[in-house]
Formats: C-alpha cells, sequence, structure tokens
C-alpha cells in the first residue's frame, strides 16, 4: 500500500499498465565544422516531427471529443514550447558555436528553462517545468529515432502507473480505456492533474517510486480520494475497495439526481456554489454538475497559450464567450495571476531571488499598468454580455486596491467617452490570500463588493512553508488555528460592511472542511467540478445551528491536528458514505 496525493477522487480496480518512458540518455560530442549545418536540420527535423505528433494527437481529441475543446487546447501549450523562439534558436545556437551534437545543447536549454522554473514559488506555474520537459523529451526520442509510447489501442480497461504524464497522455485518456493512473510526479496543480478531475478519471499521484513496485498486468487498486495506491491486493482488500467502489458510484449517481437543488440547509441558510474553471469548454460540464456560476475563472492560461501578448480584441472575445455561455449565472473573472518581467510566453519569467515575494498578481499589474488596463477594458467591454465580476489578486492592503480600482475608473471613463457600452456597476471584489488582506479585511470591506478567500496561498504565507517543498510538506494544514482564525476574521469583516465572503481555494472543495467553513457562514463556495455533488449534499444534510456549533468547537482546539481528528470523528459519524 502507497501513500500519495489523491488529486481526482473515485476508486478504479484492474490490471496496471506500466508506461516504461524512460528518458533518453544524452551524451556530448564534438562534430567537426562541415557536420554543423547538418546537425542543425536534424534538429529542426526532430521539431517538425514532434509538431507533426502533436497536431495528430489534436486532431483525434477533436474528433473524438466534439464540441469540447479543453483538453486540445494543452496539447497548443506544448505545441506553442516546440516553436518557442528562445528554446529553438538557442539550442541552434549551441550547435554552431560549442560544434557539439543537437542532442546535447537541447538538453543545456531545456536545463537552463528548469533551473529558471526552480525559482517560481506560485505551484500552478511551477508544474509548467514538466510541460517544458515532456516537450524535450519527446524532440529527444525523434532525434534517436524513437516513437513514445502513446495511451490508446488498448483492447482493455487498464489503470496506467507511470513516473509522470505529459498533458498530451492525459487528453488521450477520453476515449481510451484507461480508468485510473497512478505517478511518481505531480501535484494538484499539474496539467495532469486538473485533466484528471475534468475527466472524473481517479488518480494519485506524488507516489514517488511506483514504478519500482508494479509491472505490466499486475492487479491494483487507485483510490483517489484518500489518495492510497494498493498493488497485488489481497482478497480481502479486493473485497473492501470493491464495496467501496460500489458505494462510491452509488452515492455519485443519487447525488446527480439532486444537481439542480440548491446547496441550502435544514433551516434555510443558502450557499452559493461555484466552480473553479480555466477553459470555457468546461463550462456544460460543471453547470451539468450543480455549479452555480464560476466563482474563479483564471486568466494566466490565457496568457500561457499564446506565443505572443494577447490583444484586447483576444481577451474581448473569450470574456464575452464566458457572460454568454454562464448566463443568466454569475461569472467571476481574476485579473492576471502571474510574474516575469516578460510574459511573451511561459518560457520568459523573471529571476528573482524571492519570487513567492516579489512581482506577482496585482504588483505584476500596478506595475504593468498597459497589461492591466488592456485586461480592465477587455472585462468591462464583456460586462454587456452577461453578469460578470471582477476579482484583484494578492490584494496585501488598502493601498494596493484603491490604485487598482482608479486605473478601473480611468477605463470606465475611456469607456464612456467612446460610447462603448459596459456594466457601471460591475462589482469589484478582493482575493484574501495574504494575512495582511485578513487583518486588514475591516478596512478593505469598506472599499470592495466582495471578498474570496484564495486558501492555497493564505495557508502557505499563514505557516510560512513550501507546499512545493518535501521537507516542509506535512505542515500545510488547512485546519490549523490560525488559517480558521484569519477565516473567520475575514467573513466577520466582510459581513459587518454587507458584502459577501466566498472561498475560492483547494479547501472549498474539501468535505472534511465543509461544516466549518458553513459554520462560519461563508456566503460562496467556489471548487474543481468533482466536489460539487458532494459538497452540495453535505450542505443539504444539516442546520446551520449544527455547522456553527461544530467550527466553534474546532476553533477551541489548540493545533491542526487535534482540530483534524475531531473534525473528520463527527463527519465520519455523519456522512460515512463520504468518509
Amino acid at each position: 500500500m502507497l501513500k500519495g496525493v489523491g488529486v481526482s477522487p473515485g476508486i478504479s480496480i484492474g490490471k496496471a499498465f506500466l508506461l516504461d518512458r524512460r528518458k533518453i540518455k544524452v551524451e556530448k560530442f564534438t562534430i567537426a565544422a562541415e557536420m554543423v549545418e547538418g546537425e542543425v536540420a536534424r534538429f529542426m527535423d526532430a521539431l517538425q516531427k514532434s509538431r507533426e505528433q502533436l497536431l495528430q494527437v489534436k486532431e483525434k481529441l477533436t474528433q473524438d471529443l466534439g464540441g469540447d475543446q479543453a483538453h486540445a487546447h494543452i496539447v497548443d501549450v506544448h505545441i506553442l514550447i516546440l516553436e518557442d523562439e528562445m528554446l529553438v534558436n538557442e539550442a541552434i545556437k549551441i550547435v554552431r558555436e560549442e560544434r557539439v551534437n543537437a542532442e546535447w545543447a537541447l538538453r543545456k536549454v531545456l536545463t537552463r528553462f528548469a533551473n529558471i522554473f526552480d525559482q517560481i514559488e506560485d505551484p500552478y506555474m511551477k508544474e509548467r517545468k514538466s510541460d517544458i520537459e515532456h516537450v524535450g523529451q519527446r524532440i529527444l526520442h525523434n532525434l534517436a529515432g524513437e516513437k513514445m509510447r502513446s495511451l490508446d489501442g488498448f483492447d482493455e480497461d487498464v489503470i496506467v502507473v507511470a513516473h509522470d504524464l505529459s498533458p498530451a497522455d492525459t487528453a488521450q485518456m477520453h476515449q481510451s480505456r484507461v480508468i485510473g493512473f497512478a505517478t511518481d510526479l505531480g501535484a494538484r496543480t499539474s496539467h495532469t492533474a486538473i485533466m484528471a478531475r475534468s475527466l472524473e478519471i481517479p488518480a494519485v499521484v506524488g507516489l514517488e517510486n511506483i514504478c519500482t513496485f508494479v509491472k505490466t498486468g499486475d492487479p491494483i487498486i487507485i483510490d483517489g480520494t484518500d489518495g492510497v495506491v494498493i498493488v497485488k491486493p489481497t482478497p480481502e482488500e479486493f473485497r473492501e475497495y470493491l464495496e467501496k467502489q460500489r458505494r462510491y458510484k452509488y452515492v455519485i449517481q443519487e447525488l446527480l439526481k439532486y444537481s439542480d437543488q440548491p446547496a441550502e440547509t435544514l433551516d434555510g441558510y443558502k450557499i452559493d456554489i461555484m466552480a473553479n474553471i480555466e477553459f470555457l469548454d468546461e463550462i456544460p460540464h460543471v453547470l451539468s454538475r450543480g455549479a452555480e456560476g464560476i466563482g474563479l475563472y483564471r486568466t494566466e492560461f490565457f496568457y500561457m497559450n499564446s506565443p505572443k501578448l494577447p490583444t484586447e480584441e483576444d481577451h474581448f472575445r473569450v470574456y464575452k464567450r464566458l457572460a454568454e455561455q454562464v448566463s443568466p449565472r454569475q461569472a467571476t473573472i481574476r485579473t492576471l495571476d502571474l510574474g516575469g518581467d516578460k510574459i511573451e510566453s511561459t518560457l520568459h519569467v523573471a529571476d528573482e531571488p524571492n519570487p513567492v515575494l516579489g512581482l506577482r498578481a496585482i504588483r505584476f499589474s500596478l506595475k504593468h499598468s498597459d497589461l492591466f488596463r488592456l485586461q480592465l477594458r477587455a472585462i468591462l467591454r464583456a460586462s454587456a454580455y452577461g453578469k460578470l465580476r471582477i476579482m484583484y489578486p494578492m490584494i496585501s492592503g488598502i493601498e494596493e486596491l484603491r490604485q487598482a480600482n482608479l486605473i478601473l475608473a480611468e477605463v470606465k471613463d475611456e469607456l464612456s467617452s467612446q460610447g462603448i457600452y459596459f456594466d457601471e456597476d460591475i462589482p469589484v471584489g478582493v482575493m484574501i490570500e495574504i494575512p495582511s488582506a485578513s487583518i486588514t479585511a475591516d478596512l478593505l470591506a469598506k472599499e470592495a463588493d466582495f471578498f474570496s478567500i484564495g486558501t492555497n496561498d493564505l495557508i502557505q504565507y499563514s505557516i510560512a512553508i513550501d507546499r512545493g517543498n518535501e521537507h516542509v510538506a506535512y505542515l500545510y494544514e488547512p485546519l490549523h488555528p490560525a488559517v480558521l482564525r484569519l477565516i473567520k476574521r475575514t467573513v466577520e469583516a466582510g459581513h459587518a460592511e454587507g458584502i459577501p465572503v466566498g472561498m475560492c481555494g483547494e479547501m472549498a472543495g474539501d468535505p472534511l472542511s465543509t461544516l466549518i467553513l458553513l459554520g462560519l457562514e461563508l456566503d460562496e463556495f467556489s471548487m474543481n467540478t468533482a466536489s460539487i455533488p458532494i459538497i452540495k449534499q453535505i450542505i443539504r444534510s444539516v442546520r446551520l445551528e449544527q455547522a456553527t456549533e461544530l467550527a466553534y468547537k474546532a476553533l477551541s482546539f489548540s493545533t491542526a491536528k487535534e482540530i483534524e481528528e475531531f473534525v473528520r470523528r463527527e463527519m465520519s459519524a455523519k456522512f460515512p458514505e463520504f468518509f
């Protein structure tokens, strides 16, 4: 039994398929001057073959998925990396100047990029390092004349076990017979994890060494809810998980019958259940699962999907589609939450000594106000087509909110003078993800229309841990007393000024935290799609006073461990089908 990170809930039982995709061993050798251009041509040929392979994957996905293009778009990222001038030109420059083989030149460039991404603290951006490595491995395989094994063409259902999976791999699972996967590497914010949740394939990542325990054909169990993988289960384990799988499927099927019901307690307290998305093509699916709108639309991926900076019209087209597709419901657009002096592509990120405390999110937008204005103009124009909200990330205090709102007011004046219609009363909110924002929430609430608590960063900043660092990851505790007190303080400050307070971090989609958050009287939870039916059912099964009692009892404990043990006991007793 191996323990990892459950990134997509559910249980799969079947035979393992070990995706043995060892990295190409790269050796350095010098070439003669007359061979240099031939080596450059060999490199360019490998790039072209890699591009053709990815285009084939994308074409097949487009045919298989019909109108749902979200997964095909992820393959576009790899194609764009292949076409990145910095990667291509640097590798060619090394071949010509150092007169070395193309494999060595490419590895040198990939290592340089990897070092840059290691400096980035944002977990979502940090995971993009793996995208570059996957593209590099594809090129190296083509330079070596080896074909990369794809995840289609299986004759029976399989559970894929691999050191790591690329987005192209995961995208192919949609129409293949892959019923679950487990990997050595990965995190909740990796493309692989995001796609697993979207496809609702049970998955566990971060297992470190599962590939050493598994052979193709081995019986295996994946528990994506608890993050457990069992290799060669005993008859008792097999029967236990078969029953657990049956119960889970039955519960989800039953819950989906009531997906259109509101998340309202037995005594009438209603919570708005929203979805976090980054692809417009996710909208029909999240709405079918019971989402009442979009609580977080991430715009970083919009930048990363473009080899050049997107124009105002590029922004507008996307936001207009968002507003129209969600209408008459509401969608919240988070302004750019990215760092770096250059963002023409994912490969151009500023090298900062301490990026997590550096120029990112709203700080980046205020420094590069031309980009910020462009995005705000597009959001405002799109607000004429549906109910949109604007949300600023990483606000640390009232001064940043005022600066951002001043620019917004100027953009509104520009549009008005040009006769362009927009929602003059578009709500503008603040993400509470820095302790200073929570501590001064009473001040911020006087000048914001809503709060959304981003627990991923709030926990990291409050406890001073890097959740990507395996040495301190155990300290990443959502139920830490300090975190709960910051959440409570934020809710009370928002409600004192009459503004709604929501949560869009991973904690909002964690069933273990649901009653505590309900008891603290949050107004909105925004989460991944898979969690929506379960969270709704928990809320619909209790009275607010029960949740309030549990929340305040939890706040009386001194440690995160004590709180978690208490909450787990209470939730297991009330909801044995989920715990």
